[in-house]
């Protein structure tokens, strides 16, 4: 009869640590930054299909690298979440705290677990508040981890380095085209030193948890047109949206419907 082999329980969940952070490792980056209007998410992503970056509810958004479906799961159940304790409780109820809490339980429990292997994944929860000080983002890693991040933050591949050069540049106060030009050099950079990439409108996602819109629901993908004026530089395609005037806004109901599909 065989001896099984004796393994320390710090040298397993170094292990399985490891084995989480490789897989991450071969995933394209995704950046999330703060601007004078919200936060905005940008993402090295060439499908339209399959998004990193995600609407969860009214103020708050999803980005996550890693294994996809893996990470939709985590998704979907954090949209299930929100939409049961906004239909229980209210709806102002639902914060990006929670939902980390909520996402740091469930990963912290798979990556404990002998049974299966950790997740390979990488999530970032932001939620947009009422004025700049009152953004929240966190990051939370495949053991469980909740970190509370200030202004920027990247995970993924070269996450570090990405990192490093966003808190060196960031400002408070940036305007959209200059957040989304910060976060697209971050992207392009070469962790090396090397020459930089040239990162197209094609090969990125972009999003927005956009403090200024009179909608209930903040968040907003930028496509198209506006997302190409926006790389360009160009201020006035900030609004290029389908808002309605102000006056119409204030009289407008407040949507109802918490669907988030309508918008991936």
């Amino acid at each position: 009869m065989s001896t099984p082999f004796y393994v320390s329980p710090q040298q397993a969940m170094a292990d399985r640590a490891e084995y989480a952070r490789k897989g991450i490792a071969r995933g394209r980056s995704v950046v999330v930054l703060t601007y004078a209007d919200g936060i905005v998410f940008v993402a090295e992503n060439t499908s339209r299909a399959l998004h990193k970056v995600s609407e969860i509810y009214d103020r708050i958004a999803f980005a996550a690298v890693g294994r996809y479906n893996e990470f939709e799961n985590l998704r979907i159940g954090g949209v299930r979440y929100a939409d049961l304790r906004g239909y229980s409780y209210d709806r102002a109820d639902v914060n990006a705290r929670g939902l980390a809490n909520v996402y740091a339980q469930t990963l912290g429990t798979i990556f404990s677990s002998t049974g299966e292997k950790p997740y390979e994944v990488e999530l970032i929860v932001a939620e947009v508040g009422k004025g700049p000080d009152d953004d929240q983002i966190y990051r939370l890693t495949p053991d469980g981890s909740v970190v509370d991040e200030q202004h920027t933050v990247a995970v993924g591949g070269n996450s570090e380095s990405i990192s490093t050069y966003l808190q060196q540049r960031h400002a408070e106060g940036l305007t959209l085209p200059e957040a989304l030009k910060l976060a697209v050099d971050g992207l392009a950079r070469d962790p090396n030193g090397g020459q930089a990439r040239t990162l197209t409108q094609d090969q990125l996602e972009v999003a927005v948890l956009d403090r200024s819109r009179w909608q209930q629901r903040k968040f907003k993908r930028l496509v198209g047109g506006q997302l190409g004026r926006l790389l360009a530089g160009d201020e006035t395609a900030v609004g290029d949206e389908d808002d309605i005037p102000a006056e119409a806004a204030a009289e407008a109901p407040p949507e109802e419907s918490t669907d988030t599909s309508s918008e991936d």
